[in-house]
């Protein structure tokens, strides 16, 4: 495919997450208080809706993998634009809560179809080797979900009320996303580019590919409970040292154009390292700027600028790591296995970090995160010596 014809499939895929990431992970913050408010419903119960989706997406992400590796990502990204627009009209319309919780399992499904992994994989089925500068360029654009969908989720609520806000995010989807997918993603080629299509599926880890595999489970698992701790409690915890609320949420800014500002520091770099030096990087950030907001160093900025610079490339690192380790051949079937964990993590740290607040105060809570963020870089550290590519016994580095 042409450079141009890459670069309308991956801005495509970059609106589809902006859309997708926006309607969905990033909702609860601005849509949850007006929700409460107006119907009566618990706070923790309307918040916990996303946790359902998580939990959702979580157990179809294997499905899923299985689905883009056979037939390719379009029709899984269409089916994504669908769901998420029923779950909207569902929330939209929901009379008591129970519904509301319903419309909260379809766009779960919406999310296993349509969120960062099932783009990855679109991309590693369509570009197979060659997909890791498509990857790092979709996530530059994915960086602006909640930078376009905060603001235009409060203009929606102060206009048309939270009810007329999610059914506005059904018309994008039908209107936008579906539209984009389908006229702009092609189907997959015949075959993976090397291989049938028939090959990975079910095709068993050698035990090298399995420990690689597992400790990138295990990454993860812990980037995706501290980004969710992060973005779910950073506010609390930043009051807790005595920011005030509006610094609070000014400093909280910062980690968006940190997380932006490095991904395109990664794009300028074309691949020339393993992707293992990134998730190396991006711990490496997260660790220091998380030790450096946990010692109550008067420098919150910089160290939500390395928070954020290290989330930004790990978000890159998730979806290159697994295609240079296991190759583009089984790429969507693994993708879609190693999303369910990171899912499921994502799913119960809000509450985890309830926990950690309320019986432990906030030097608890940062305690956690600083050692979770610690132990993810000695996970990312031993892939170095697990890479299904480094024969047994050699050190050598690519």
């Amino acid at each position: 495919m042409s450079g141009r014809g890459r670069l309308a499939v991956i801005s495509a895929l970059g609106v589809v997450e902006i859309l997708a990431w926006g309607s969905s992970f990033y909702l609860p913050a601005v849509l949850a208080g007006p929700i409460a408010a107006d119907t009566g419903w618990p706070l923790a119960w309307v918040v916990g809706g996303l946790s359902v989706g998580l939990l959702v997406a979580a157990i179809a992400s294997p499905r899923v993998g299985i689905a883009i590796h056979r037939h390719g990502g379009r029709p899984v990204l269409a089916s994504a634009a669908l769901l998420l627009a029923a779950g909207h009209v569902v929330i939209g319309l929901a009379p008591n809560l129970p519904v509301f919780l319903s419309g909260w399992l379809v766009i779960g499904l919406g999310m296993g179809c349509g969120l960062y992994d099932p783009a990855f994989a679109t991309l590693g089925r369509l570009y197979g080797a060659e997909a890791r500068p498509a990857i790092t360029k979709l996530t530059l654009w994915g960086g602006f979900a909640s930078t376009v969908c905060w603001p235009l989720s409060a203009f929606l609520v102060d206009h048309v009320g939270w009810r007329g806000a999610c059914l506005a995010y059904a018309g994008l989807h039908l209107a936008v996303t579906l539209p984009l997918v389908l006229g702009l993603i092609p189907p997959a080629p015949v075959a993976a580019p090397g291989a049938e299509v028939t090959r990975g599926h079910g095709e068993p880890l050698t035990p090298r590919e399995r420990r690689a595999f597992l400790l990138m489970a295990g990454v993860l698992v812990l980037g995706g409970t501290v980004m969710t701790l992060i973005s779910v409690h950073l506010i609390t915890l930043l009051q807790a040292r005595g920011v005030a609320l509006a610094a609070a949420v000014s400093y909280g800014a910062l980690i968006g154009p940190a997380q932006v500002g490095a991904r395109i520091v990664e794009m300028a770099a074309k691949g020339r390292h393993h992707p293992l030096w990134t998730l190396t990087a991006a711990m490496v950030l997260v660790a220091a700027g998380l030790a450096v907001l946990a010692a109550g160093v008067p420098a919150v900025g910089v160290a939500l600028a390395l928070y954020g610079a290290g989330n930004g490339i790990y978000s890159i690192a998730r979806g290159t790591v697994p295609l240079a380790l296991f190759g583009p051949v089984r790429y969507p079937v693994l993708v879609g296995r190693l999303a369910r964990p990171g899912l499921i993590a994502q799913a119960v740290a809000p509450s985890l970090g309830a926990v950690a607040l309320t019986y432990g105060g906030a030097d608890a809570a940062y305690g956690v995160l600083v050692a979770l963020a610690l132990a993810n870089l000695g996970m990312a550290i031993a892939l170095w010596g697990a890479r299904p590519d480094v024969v047994e016994g050699s050190d050598a580095v690519c």
